[in-house]
């Protein structure tokens, strides 16, 4: 066996500690009643008892549970497509009200069979939350849509507190990461984002530990600041599965320290960065201004009516 096929020993610092209170079965048992998904459950994410039974957070998975692209470091089953079901947006918002959940993100598998790549689906959904849960943030996770800019449109049209779209790997590996998204398109996606609505916070994600360099994170994060990204995550690469590509690397939450520290003095306006932070780790956090200020001015309406 090579030395670059031997599997490396997962270190100690990525145990993880379960919480399945009243929160967390609560908002499973809601996810089956309501044939919703989760990226949360799709993705084996090592957070949800987290976020699901503590910080009462939940990332939804609209337009189905089977992705058009097969990229070699997701779990999420990938194939054709078979549904689209209009009535999600509306599902989704009735859960995130009945669950009273302070902070959604939704996010969802690529639909590259779909001419608007479910931009619509995704608008209605943050339309829908609105409607029924005003106080809550939504940040919206989608995948590039075709790169076509009246889908990208579509999605700033419904007004998201976070526009969140992931680079997910530097520039050199990106070809061997990700299926049909680019290092160029996904930079573009968020530079046109901004320009749409430049109040609207946008935020992309780096996984480490595929082989990547420092100095490419670091280059990763200054073409992120180039096309004004505000947030940016970092965090380690875990293998879900034999068929999907190894862990090069497990980085010591010193070196995420060190990561984070860089960004901010890149001029991130936040950085989450640690061996389990994902895309939507502690995302509550990243838009409480946003949060409170819509509460407040949702307080004054009523006092004004």
């Amino acid at each position: 066996m090579s030395k670059k096929d031997e599997h490396i020993r997962k270190p100690d610092w990525l145990k993880i500690k379960l919480n399945t209170n009243d929160n967390y079965m609560g908002l499973k048992k809601m996810m089956r009643e309501n044939n919703l998904h989760t990226v949360c459950e799709e993705a084996r994410c090592p957070n949800i008892h987290e976020c699901w039974g503590t910080r009462r957070t939940a990332t939804f998975m609209i337009l189905g549970d089977i992705c058009t692209r097969a990229c070699r470091f997701c779990a999420v089953k990938t194939g054709l497509p078979t549904e689209l079901d209009l009535k999600e947006p509306e599902r989704v918002a009735d859960s995130v009200q009945l669950m009273n959940l302070k902070h959604v993100v939704i996010t969802a598998v690529a639909r590259d069979d779909l001419k608007d790549g479910g931009s619509q689906v995704f608008a209605e959904t943050v339309r829908a939350i609105r409607r029924k849960s005003p106080f809550t943030s939504i940040e919206v996770l989608p995948s590039d849509m075709g790169g076509i800019f009246d889908n990208i449109k579509t999605l700033m049209d419904a007004k998201p507190d976070i526009m969140n779209y992931n680079v997910e790997t530097v520039r050199r590996l990106t070809p061997r990461v990700r299926a049909r998204a680019t290092y160029d398109r996904t930079l573009e996606f968020l530079r046109r984002a901004k320009e749409l609505n430049p109040d609207i916070p946008t935020k992309s994600s780096i996984m480490v530990g595929l082989g990547e360099t420092k100095e490419e994170i670091l280059e990763t994060m200054d073409d992120l600041r180039a096309n004004h990204v505000d947030i940016v995550t970092l965090g380690q690469y875990l293998q879900p599965s034999k068929k999907h590509l190894k862990v090069q690397k497990y980085y010591h939450p010193d070196e995420f320290a060190e990561l984070r520290e860089a960004a901010m003095e890149k001029g991130f306006s936040h950085c989450e960065a640690g061996p389990l932070v994902r895309s939507s780790y502690h995302a509550d956090e990243q838009v409480n201004a946003a949060a409170k200020a819509r509460q407040a001015k949702g307080e004054q309406e009523v006092q004004n009516a």
